[in-house]
């Protein structure tokens, strides 16, 4: 098969396919997926629907996280014969957040041509809409659903100065907002959701400010999440100034100091952590 990169035949092609929109698939893509001798993805039915919308043949067989070791053997074996494969997940770009890895890394242990076919991606799609810095981001992927190791998650990322993306279920959206809100503070982010699709949505904010929006409403779709880089450049007050702020609310407004806390960090965006420490250490 001739093909860009002038690799010979017994290639592996890693293709990217739309998250949504099938009119954002690439004219090299199709060609590839015409091209190849068979295809290995992820959910061949719904491969196959994309596939139909390009008057696209090509054989399938199924890849999946179930049955990866067994048909990575048998598609490393068929390229060793002179195949050439295309691998494809449910949609974006392979192994970012979706199966392939395992695949992957034995073709080039088996010193396979593993040739990308790049494309759509849900991480790249809502960097680009964000408006906040891309020249450096960190991309933590699906966060642990159980409330405490998200917030420990959050935790190790408080301090971070890059801009961070992640997924987020619907259903777990609005708890994971309120944990982002106690460990980052009230920063500013941007919710993606159903990129490329009927009912997109692209809406910057404060996490507060989302908090408010989307109580009580139905979250449906998927959702990319990104943060606002924080770190020692977010911390636009001093700990005497942050010291002023919670002596003003205990007296004047007659809140406990955890009250005090949660309103100092409404309106500084700073960490839950260091505001308490600091108030803590008023009581010494």
């Amino acid at each position: 098969m001739t093909q860009s990169g002038d690799h010979e035949d017994g290639s592996l092609f890693v293709v990217a396919t739309p998250i949504g929109n099938l009119e954002d698939i690439s004219l090299r893509a199709i060609r590839t997926l015409k091209n190849v001798d068979f295809i290995a993805a992820e959910d061949t039915r719904r491969t196959r629907k994309l596939l139909n919308a390009r008057d696209i043949s090509t054989p399938l067989i199924s890849l999946h996280e179930h049955n990866e070791k067994e048909k990575s053997a048998l598609i490393i074996d068929q390229i060793r014969k002179g195949k050439n494969v295309a691998y494809v997940t449910d949609a974006g770009t392979p192994c970012v957040s979706d199966p392939g890895c395992f695949l992957i890394s034995r073709a080039h242990d088996e010193n396979i041509a593993v040739i990308p076919i790049p494309g759509p991606s849900a991480v790249v799609a809502a960097l680009s809409a964000s408006g906040f810095p891309a020249d450096s981001f960190i991309f933590c992927g699906f966060l642990p659903a159980q409330a405490n190791k998200r917030k420990k998650y959050f935790e190790e990322l408080k301090n971070e100065e890059r801009t961070i993306v992640l997924y987020e279920s619907a259903k777990r959206f609005l708890a994971t907002l309120k944990d982002m809100l106690e460990i980052l503070g009230n920063r500013e982010i941007v919710l993606a959701r159903e990129i490329t699709k009927i009912y997109e949505e692209i809406r910057r904010g404060k996490i507060s400010e989302f908090i408010e929006a989307k109580t009580g409403v139905k979250i449906k779709g998927e959702i990319t999440v990104i943060i606002k880089a924080g770190g020692k450049t977010s911390v636009p007050l001093s700990e005497k100034e942050i010291k002023e702020k919670i002596i003003e609310l205990l007296k004047n407004n007659g809140v406990s100091l955890r009250d005090a806390v949660s309103e100092v960090v409404r309106q500084t965006g700073l960490s839950r952590k260091i505001i308490y420490e600091i108030g803590i250490k008023m009581k010494k």
